[in-house]
């Protein structure tokens, strides 16, 4: 499986982006997927997963109720909607994806696509 995360960018405070993951390969829509994000010097933190049928949600603290993440198994992509943005959510956010069940740490992840970057100006 090939992960290609895309949708980074600049915004403002309190505004919204979107980003996606686009999968190639067979069986993506069997995969578990979660959104990582990481700024300089500080380890990859989770943000949000969702099982393979979409069925199930989970998310950091520190962005629920402000992100959203859904997937779209017949395009083989996962989104993340992000809503509200603090300059804090400034970072790289990175796609991940295992066939297996797997919850928030990183080494339970077995793909992972380039990064995006997203930046929130105060």
């Amino acid at each position: 499986v090939q992960l290609q995360a895309s949708g980074g960018g600049l915004v403002q405070a309190g505004g919204s982006l979107r980003l996606s993951c686009a999968a190639s390969g067979r069986s993506f829509s069997s995969y578990t997927v979660g959104w990582f994000r990481q700024t300089p010097g500080k380890e990859r933190e989770f943000v949000a997963g969702i099982s393979w049928s979409g069925g199930s949600t989970y998310y950091a603290d520190s962005v629920k109720g402000r992100f959203t993440i859904s997937r779209d198994n017949a395009k083989n992509t996962v989104y993340l909607q992000m809503n509200s943005l603090k300059p804090e959510d400034t970072a790289v956010y990175y796609c991940a994806a295992d066939p297996g069940v797997v919850g928030g740490y990183s080494y339970e992840y077995d793909y992972w696509g380039q990064g995006t970057q997203v930046t929130v100006s105060s």
